[in-house]
C-alpha cells in the first residue's frame, strides 16, 4: 500500500492504480541538508565525458533515423511509406525529446563543471529544437525557485475557481477534455513561449522572446538576444532547406518529430506538477522545501530511459537540480526513506494519467472545513 499520493500496484493487475491519499502538506520533519546527506557524494559529481556520451548517443540515433528515412523510404512501394513514416516520426520525436532533456541539464548547470560549456551545448541543442535557451533557462530557474506557489511559480500555475475562464465548465466533459488536451499538446509550448499561456501572471505582456519583458532582469537581457539569434539562425537554415528540398520534405523529416517533442515536453511537465494528491500554496503557507516536494515522479516505461529519467526522478531533480541525470535514480532510491510519505510516485501509464488529471484537476481551492486556508487542492466540481 502506498501513502501520501503513492500508488498501490496489485501483483495480479499490473499498471492499474488508484490515488489513495493526499500528500502531507505540513512542514516536513527533515531538512534539505538531511536529505542531501542521505545521497552518496559521487551523485553530485558531473563528468564532461559521460555527459557528452549521452549527447553523442542521442545524436547518432537521430542521424541514423534521418538517414534511413531520407535514403530508403521513397524507394518503398505503396502503401509502405504510409506505415514507415509514422514509425519514424514516433522514434525520432522520442530521441529528440531526449536531446531536449540534455539541453535542460545544461540550463541547470548539471552537464559539466563549466558554465560556459553548459551554456554553449545548451544553446546549440535547444536552438536546433527552436527553444530560446537562455530565455527558458531563466524562467525555468524561477519555476524551480517557486515550485508550488500560486503567486510566484512560472508554469502550469493552477487557478482558483473564481479565476478560471467562464467557458471552463463547458469543457468539463469528454469532448471538452479531448479538445483541451489536443490544443495543449500541439500549441501549448509555442503559446507558453510567445504569450506566457499557463504561466505566472505579470502586470504586462510577457514573452520569452522579448529581452525587455517582465520575466527578465537587466543583467539577463543580453542573453535573451543571444537566444533569439539562435532561433533566427535555425529558422533561416530551415528556410534554406525548404527552398532546396521542399516544404513537405522538411515537415516530414523535421517538423512532425518536433511537434512530438513539444507534445512530450508539455505532457511531462504537466504530469510532474498536476496530480490530485499534490498541494499548492499561497504566500501565507508556501516555503521552498514544501513547494519542491509538491511534485510527482511518473513511470513512462521504456521511455524513462529514452528521456534520461527526467520522468521518474523529478522529485530528486527539484531538490537538487544541478545533479546529473545519470545519478538521479541512485539519489531517488537514497532519499525515499528520508522523505517517507512526502515522496510522491504514480505508476499509472502516462496516457491514462493524462486523461485522469485533465478530468480531476480543473482548478484549486482550499478545503472548506480546513484550518489551512493557504493550502489549495485540485478540484473538478462546478
Amino acid at each position: 500500500m502506498g501513502a501520501g499520493g503513492r500508488i498501490s500496484v496489485p501483483a495480479t493487475k499490473k499498471q492499474e492504480h488508484d490515488v489513495l491519499h493526499r500528500a502531507p502538506h505540513s512542514t516536513p520533519p527533515f531538512t534539505l541538508s538531511q536529505i542531501k546527506k542521505a545521497i552518496p557524494s559521487h551523485c553530485f559529481q558531473r563528468s564532461v565525458v559521460r555527459s557528452f556520451s549521452y549527447v553523442a548517443y542521442d545524436l547518432v540515433l537521430a542521424l541514423a533515423f534521418n538517414y534511413i528515412a531520407t535514403t530508403y523510404f521513397h524507394l518503398l512501394p505503396h502503401p509502405f511509406p504510409y506505415i514507415v513514416w509514422p514509425i519514424y516520426w514516433a522514434l525520432q520525436g522520442c530521441v529528440l525529446t531526449g536531446v531536449w532533456v540534455l539541453a535542460h541539464e545544461c540550463g541547470h548547470h548539471a552537464f559539466s563543471d563549466y558554465q560556459w560549456l553548459d551554456d554553449t551545448v545548451g544553446l546549440i541543442l535547444h536552438s536546433f529544437l527552436l527553444v530560446p535557451y537562455f530565455s527558458w533557462k531563466y524562467s525555468h530557474r524561477r519555476h524551480h525557485s517557486n515550485t508550488g506557489s500560486l503567486d510566484r511559480d512560472e508554469v502550469f500555475v493552477p487557478k482558483p475557481k473564481s479565476k478560471i475562464s467562464w467557458f471552463s465548465k463547458y469543457l468539463n466533459n469528454p469532448p471538452g477534455r479531448v479538445l483541451t488536451l489536443a490544443i495543449t499538446l500541439t500549441l501549448g509550448w509555442p503559446l507558453y513561449l510567445t504569450f506566457n499561456v499557463s504561466g505566472r501572471h505579470y502586470d504586462r505582456f510577457a514573452c520569452h522572446y522579448d529581452p525587455y519583458g517582465p520575466i527578465y532582469s537587466n543583467r539577463e537581457r543580453i542573453q535573451i538576444y543571444i537566444s533569439d539569434a539562435g532561433i533566427l539562425a535555425v529558422t533561416y537554415g530551415l528556410f534554406r532547406l525548404v527552398a532546396a528540398k521542399g516544404l513537405a520534405w522538411v515537415v516530414c523529416v523535421y517538423g512532425v518529430p518536433l511537434l512530438i517533442v513539444n507534445a512530450f515536453l508539455v505532457l511531462i511537465t504537466y504530469l510532474q506538477h498536476t496530480h490530485s494528491s499534490l498541494p499548492h500554496y499561497d504566500s501565507s503557507e508556501w516555503d521552498w522545501l514544501r513547494g519542491a516536494l509538491a511534485t510527482v515522479d511518473r513511470d513512462y516505461g521504456i521511455l524513462n530511459k529514452v528521456f534520461h529519467n527526467i520522468t521518474d526522478t523529478h522529485v530528486a531533480h527539484h531538490l537538487f537540480s544541478t545533479m546529473p541525470h545519470y545519478h538521479a535514480m541512485e539519489a531517488t532510491i537514497a532519499i525515499k526513506p528520508i522523505l517517507g510519505e512526502y515522496y510522491q510516485f504514480d505508476g499509472t501509464p502516462f496516457y491514462k494519467a493524462m486523461w485522469r488529471e485533465a478530468k480531476e484537476c480543473v482548478y484549486v481551492e482550499p478545503d472548506e472545513n480546513s484550518k489551512d486556508k493557504g493550502v489549495y487542492w485540485y478540484k473538478n466540481k462546478f
